[in-house]
């Protein structure tokens, strides 16, 4: 399982990034994200960085990074989650979570039309 970590951008040359985040100071290819500037946080796989992220989402990740860490030394981990997890979702929550437009009432059936069109659902 790959993981995306929050990285704060310090330097920058060209296609790469000298990035600070919560494994310490990484030089980060940007080929993905474009120019970078300092102060900028990118959401970082294997030392590419992925995606720009605000600095609220890398708190998210952060946080969430922390839980399973704290899990996996034996605190915490009470199984009851702070959000609701997939499992526990409606077909029309889980199509909210993953972006495809709402299913259709269709009345001359009574049934329910799936408008994603080849998305996933």
């Amino acid at each position: 399982m790959c993981l995306g970590i929050p990285m704060q951008v310090m330097a920058t040359e060209a296609g790469h990034a000298q990035c600070v985040g919560r494994l310490g100071l990484r030089r980060v290819r940007t080929a993905l994200v474009g120019d970078v500037a300092i102060g900028d946080w990118l959401l970082v796989f294997l030392d590419s960085a992925q995606e720009r992220i605000t600095v609220e989402r890398g708190r998210e990740v952060n946080a969430t990074l922390d839980l399973i860490e704290a899990v996996m030394q034996g605190e915490g981990g009470d199984g009851a989650a702070a959000f609701a997890l997939p499992s526990a979702m409606s077909s029309e929550q889980l199509r909210a979570l993953s972006g495809a437009r709402p299913a259709v009432q269709d009345n001359s059936h009574d049934n329910l039309h799936d408008t994603t069109q080849g998305e996933i659902a």
